[in-house]
């Protein structure tokens, strides 16, 4: 009986190591696990924050831009045009779609309005084509400088192959586009009239781009449009209430920036 008393003993002493082991054991690996977490995040940590380091400085502070007119959705430039390079706008949920068009990015009304794009268009300019609309105004602002009747602006073949590109600037991106076509079209509705979601459809506007039917038009040798190709259409008036004078450009580029 004392032998067998002992047995018992020895065993439970032994378990009792095994277990005190054990526990010693798990406790060390999760902490080394903890560790090794510790420092994956602290390396994936860095490794975004040196990411976020070596990009570019947006041209526009849209943080600030936003607090002051939070309507402002993006900021379009054409290099060597001094006259183009307007904020972008979009009307906020409880302002009619067209707001913009009569006033300015105050909000406060004004014959020249704004350059604006509509609520049927995203903000982050991700849309295969988005349409910027602007007037054309005699004293060359907003889209005035996009078209004169007489053959000058973009009906000017020279003007038209000297200005080749389009910056938008949006929060964290600078959207280059290079400009393809200019012409006149008519007055329809262009996102309301093609789905630009079907395939065939948004390849029938693209085709109007190309060879537009009209006899004022400029368009650039060798230019393509391929069905996942991204396309801006500046859009302003003529003179003529049946027609519009549409500039198109082509992403050729988006550059991430802080």
């Amino acid at each position: 009986m004392k032998n067998q008393n002992k047995i018992i003993i020895v065993l439970v002493a032994i378990i009792l190591i095994l277990a005190i082991t054990l526990s010693f054991v798990l406790v060390k690996n999760n902490r080394n696990k903890s560790k090794d977490d510790n420092k994956k995040v602290e390396s994936t940590q860095s490794d975004l924050s040196e990411g976020i380091e070596d990009l570019p400085d947006n041209p526009k502070d849209f943080e600030s831009l936003q607090q002051k007119t939070p309507d402002i959705c993006g900021w379009i430039t054409i290099p060597d045009i001094e006259q183009i390079d307007y904020p972008i706008m979009q009307s906020a949920l409880e302002k009619d779609d067209n707001f913009y068009l009569n006033h300015n990015s105050e909000g406060e009304p004004a014959r020249d309005g704004s350059i604006y794009i509509q609520k049927l268009n995203s903000k982050a300019f991700d849309d295969p084509n988005t349409v910027i609309y602007g007037h054309n105004m005699s004293n060359n602002s907003m889209f005035g400088k996009l078209y004169d009747g007489s053959s000058r602006q973009f009906c000017n073949k020279e003007f038209f192959n000297a200005h080749r590109t389009i910056f938008v600037y949006i929060p964290g991106h600078i959207l280059e586009y290079e400009i393809i076509s200019a012409f006149v079209y008519d007055d329809r509705h262009i996102i309301n009239s093609f789905n630009f979601d079907i395939e065939e459809e948004r390849m029938d506007f693209y085709a109007d781009c190309l060879n537009p039917p009209s006899i004022t038009k400029q368009v650039l040798e060798g230019a393509t449009l391929e069905s996942e190709d991204k396309i801006i259409t500046l859009s302003t008036c003529t003179g003529n209430p049946s027609e519009r004078y549409l500039v198109i450009g082509k992403l050729i580029n988006d550059t991430k920036t802080k």
